[in-house]
């Protein structure tokens, strides 16, 4: 099977997308410090509350570790705004409405679910080294230990 999107050793293709909590986050800006990005497919479903809230509960080890850590999909502002209060997530969410960050990690896929097919994002991590290289990618993500194991990948495990 091919490897899709942007492979370790790779610059991670930059953006500049609005964040939860107001103003805009520029990837190449953080240069300096590693960044974790997770790509899920709606907010307030079940395996996108799981993972966000999951990316919540273990922000301050992540900060420890000096990384940042940022979710992505392509609801609206509105939307990441309400999820977020009703799940107090701390983790910040960035909104993709035009797809264009989507599609540059590859991760906007043909999705078949019982059958039809329709295009979503298919739940993925990147790890980006402090140079803005790709240092890891996580694809097609199970939630249950997700978090974990980006954690162990963060601190050298």
């Amino acid at each position: 099977m091919s490897q899709i999107g942007p492979q370790p050793g790779q610059p991670a293709p930059d953006f500049t997308l609005p964040v939860t909590g107001g103003g805009e986050i520029t990837l190449s800006a953080l240069r300096g410090a590693p960044v974790v990005l997770f790509f899920y497919p709606r907010d307030d479903t079940p395996g996108c509350t799981k993972e966000s809230i999951g990316f919540s509960e273990r922000l301050s080890e992540f900060a420890e570790a000096g990384v940042q850590v940022f979710g992505i999909s392509r609801d609206s502002m509105d939307k990441h705004d309400k999820f977020a209060a009703k799940h107090t997530l701390t983790v910040p969410l960035l909104s993709d409405t035009d797809g264009a960050v989507t599609e540059a990690y590859e991760v906007w896929v043909e999705k078949n679910m019982y059958g039809k097919k329709s295009m979503g994002i298919e739940r993925a991590t990147y790890l980006i080294d402090a140079t803005g290289k790709i240092a890891q990618v996580w694809r097609k993500v199970k939630v249950p230990g997700h978090v974990d194991a980006v954690l162990d990948a963060v601190r050298g495990a």
